[in-house]
């Protein structure tokens, strides 16, 4: 791992959702309402754009580089806006990862190939991946490990590899296997100790709170406040705090995370959003599709059970400002 990287994302790090207007365009204004919103809040290390919560597949090009424009001013840059590198080709995730530096982000987030999802990798893939992306844009770069249920999960092995290599200076974790995350994560820690090990199971914080540096979760676009205190707590080995958090946000977390389709977390996050005063309504890309009927009331009835207050979007930071264009560009190039 380089020593000169110092991205510091020991506390929450949310990935925002990226809003939309009702005619499916990218609505700029609600851009900044919510990243000068999560960005003035005491504990939020970073932004992550364009992942899965932030439909960052489902943007053009372009509209991927002003979505990171458009965060990097809403934050007036002052804490990092990473972004989502999902291109399926080792050199096509190298250029898309120029393309954001370029826009201002200061570290990528590396999806593994999503071939890899269904017909796995070959023996030494990961580790070239992360190589050439991060030696073709100078990136630094998050490791990304996903579920153990998945063809593209990486080995204990490869994950120490990634992480040894230059330029990558954390991993997000979401393998969804507790069996393998306890026994891997304190390996991981002991034989890469600068390493910052991020839970990404917005549906098992409680369990992953006791043994990381932060939080990277979607959840965090609709609770901040509450993660950052779960966080804490997880630091001080306080199991009664956290579970306390825990039991508060469990009805918010099953409105959103124990739906049908892990994809429709998304969609609930925007009605949460609408309840917490930052979107107008909750409007979402193809595939993407609404949710049920009457599911925006549970996720409304769940935010004012755990005591979420809404936002003064009036009192809300200004910068980002000036969207303009007729053809849906922000004016940041």
């Amino acid at each position: 791992m380089s020593d000169s990287i110092n991205i510091d994302l020991k506390g929450l790090t949310p990935a925002p959702v990226t809003p939309f207007n009702e005619d499916g365009s990218v609505d700029y204004e609600a851009i900044r309402r919510l990243g000068s919103w999560l960005g003035s809040i005491s504990g939020v290390k970073g932004l992550v754009v364009l992942g899965h919560a932030g439909e960052g597949t489902f943007l053009t090009q372009d509209e991927q580089e002003d979505v990171i424009r458009a965060f990097v001013r809403s934050v007036d840059d002052k804490i990092p806006i990473i972004a989502g590198i999902t291109g399926e080709g080792t050199e096509v995730a190298a250029l898309e990862a120029k393309r954001a530096k370029a826009a201002g982000a200061k570290a990528g987030l590396l999806y593994p190939s999503h071939g890899w999802l269904r017909f796995g990798y070959q023996d030494g893939a990961p580790q070239d991946r992360y190589k050439v992306v991060f030696e073709t844009s100078g990136l630094p770069l998050i490791l990304f490990q996903y579920p153990d249920n998945t063809k593209a999960t990486y080995s204990l092995q490869t994950m120490l590899d990634i992480s040894a290599q230059p330029g990558v200076f954390a991993m997000k974790n979401g393998v969804r296997n507790m069996r393998r995350w306890d026994v891997e994560i304190p390996i991981i820690h002991k034989q890469r100790p600068d390493l910052q090990i991020l839970t990404c199971h917005d549906e098992y914080l409680l369990h992953t709170a006791f043994d990381i540096d932060g939080f990277l979760v979607g959840y965090g676009n609709i609770a901040p406040e509450l993660l950052i205190q779960m966080i804490e707590a997880g630091k001080a080995k306080d199991y009664a705090r956290a579970r306390q958090l825990h039991d508060q946000l469990l009805p918010l977390t099953k409105a959103v995370y124990h739906r049908g389709s892990h994809m429709e977390g998304t969609v609930a996050l925007k009605h949460a959003l609408v309840a917490r005063g930052i979107l107008n309504h909750a409007t979402v890309r193809s595939p993407l599709m609404p949710l049920a009927e009457g599911a925006d009331k549970e996720i409304h009835a769940a935010v004012q059970f755990a005591d979420l207050p809404k936002i003064n979007v009036d009192k809300l930071p200004s910068n980002g400002n000036g969207v303009n264009g007729s053809n849906g560009t922000n004016g940041y190039h």
